[in-house]
């Protein structure tokens, strides 16, 4: 996560806009965390995460792509041999 002041971001809002769409952007003021800047997608993540959501279709599209492009570590193909 990148860190910059208040005024930096005040006077790059356009640089830090961009950049929270890669990964959020911690903001500080007088050397404090004070704010963090996010996609709406993450924060929409977030929101879900946090309720929870335990059926399928509960979750919105953003986490539904997510857990369909996520992949096991190969450390654990031994599992899927497992499972058969």
């Amino acid at each position: 996560m990148n860190e910059i002041t208040a005024l930096e971001f005040q006077r790059n809002l356009g640089k830090y806009t961009r950049e929270a769409h890669r990964q959020p952007v911690e903001i500080t003021n007088h050397g404090r965390r004070d704010l963090v800047l996010l996609s709406a997608e993450y924060f929409d993540w977030l929101n879900v995460a946090v309720k929870r959501a335990h059926k399928t279709e509960d979750s919105n599209a953003f986490m539904l792509k997510a857990v369909q492009q996520s992949r096991m570590s190969p450390e654990y193909d031994k599992l899927n041999e497992e499972l058969g």
